[in-house]
């Protein structure tokens, strides 16, 4: 693994500052938020998918074009995103494309946040995101290890097989269920049986589902909560709305890929356990992985009709939510504006360069 004073030592060597991000997933928020707060900014697309980069041309200082994303990897790109003062914010695209072993060991550019931590979120993992949440004494939906004792609505989370970013989420009810919505999609090609190994099968938690997003760095002075927002899925939404006859009657495989979000707020009496649940995720954090969060997280739950929070998925690094910008009272209520994640990051960024601690941020 790259040693962490290694990346210190050649961010105390920045002359200036650039705030840079894979081309994909939610780098334009992240891009964003860091000309909000008058930062440069960097973005390394792959051939073919930087038209949104060069459309929104005010967010982006520079763009750097690759055959594949693997490419930012090389000892060419690397050096040059060193020469340009960038410091690289991690989003799940990152991981996906490059993945976590290169991350970690072959990627020698300064990296907002904990990156020996973003491997935490694949719940193969051994210190995965249940066993965070166990630590932090947060309720996550029960897991089950044997399929054959499923008894009522599961959701079965699996990756999917062509598109590295995409899970192939599935509910059943009952084992039967469970082999039979298995075989179908591995015989479409839409997971593969390797896969299926290591697939977690988790109780169906009914409730209504919220996600909400914080920060936190070793130089804040608390945990911030940033706001909430909500999923869109297809082709569960908007298939929803049809009427429940219309449903049994029509014979399709929901997938739930994330293709958007809608913003939401929580009744008030509710925010001391959301803020709470923050705080408690953080400091079980800093003992499991040092030096614990650096930057943006999001617990994605289910309040129960009890006014339970169940937390059923961590996102580890910047979550794909650009509707916080425009929508968070929350962060309206403690700074006097309303922003979302990307100005957080760039707030921390212009904060710690100011007071020379831009080395406590970055792994």
């Amino acid at each position: 693994m790259i040693k962490r004073s290694e990346i210190q030592k050649l961010v105390r060597e920045y002359s200036d500052l650039t705030v840079g991000a894979l081309g994909s997933h939610s780098a334009l928020e992240i891009m964003d938020g860091a000309k909000d707060e008058n930062l440069q900014t960097l973005v390394v697309c792959q051939k073919g998918r930087e038209i949104p980069y060069k459309r929104f041309r005010r967010i982006s200082d520079e763009i750097i074009l690759v055959n594949k994303f693997k490419e930012m990897l090389s000892n060419k790109i690397q050096a040059r995103l060193r020469s340009s003062n960038t410091i690289i914010v991690p989003h799940r695209a990152l991981t996906a494309y490059l993945g976590y072993e290169a991350v970690e060991n072959k990627f020698k550019v300064p990296l907002f946040g904990n990156r020996s931590l973003l491997k935490a979120e694949e719940r193969a993992n051994k210190k995965n995101q249940y066993y965070l949440l166990e630590k932090a004494r947060l309720r996550h939906p029960k897991i089950l290890k044997d399929a054959r004792d499923i008894d009522g609505p599961v959701i079965v989370k699996v990756q999917e097989k062509r598109r590295k970013l995409e899970r192939a989420f599935f509910t059943v009810s009952s084992y039967s269920d469970y082999k039979d919505k298995t075989e179908t999609r591995i015989r479409s090609g839409l997971i593969s049986r390797d896969a299926m190994r290591s697939a977690s099968i988790e109780e169906y938690v009914i409730g209504t589902y919220f996600n909400f997003n914080y920060f936190h760095t070793p130089i804040s002075d608390e945990v911030d909560f940033l706001g909430i927002e909500r999923r869109l899925q297809t082709n569960l939404h908007d298939f929803v709305s049809l009427p429940a006859k219309q449903q049994l009657e029509t014979n399709i495989e929901l997938q739930n890929i994330e293709v958007g979000h809608t913003p939401a707020s929580i009744r008030e009496s509710l925010l001391e356990k959301v803020i709470s649940s923050g705080d408690k995720f953080v400091e079980a954090i800093k003992k499991e992985y040092p030096p614990g969060i650096i930057g943006p997280f999001s617990l994605q739950s289910v309040i129960t009709p009890d006014l339970e929070i169940i937390v059923y998925d961590v996102s580890l690094r910047v979550p794909g939510n650009p509707i916080l910008a425009t929508t968070s009272p929350y962060t309206k209520y403690k700074y006097g504006t309303t922003f979302g994640v990307g100005r957080r990051i760039a707030m921390e960024l212009k904060r710690a360069q100011q007071e020379g601690r831009l080395d406590e941020i970055v792994t």
